[in-house]
């Protein structure tokens, strides 16, 4: 079974240990090419509010 990455920051250490990772490349371009605005934000900018 593969782990939670949390807390991993490192690419090389999440394929070779065996970890969950999830491409979403693709989704960042429909997102850049669709002609619509987006609101993005991380959930620590969410909590300082």
């Amino acid at each position: 079974m593969k782990k939670l990455p949390i807390g991993v920051q490192d690419y090389k250490e999440l394929i070779t240990e065996n970890y969950i990772y999830v491409d979403k490349t693709k989704y960042l371009y429909d997102l850049m090419t669709s002609g619509k605005f987006y609101f993005l934000s991380r959930q620590e900018d969410l909590e300082r509010a």
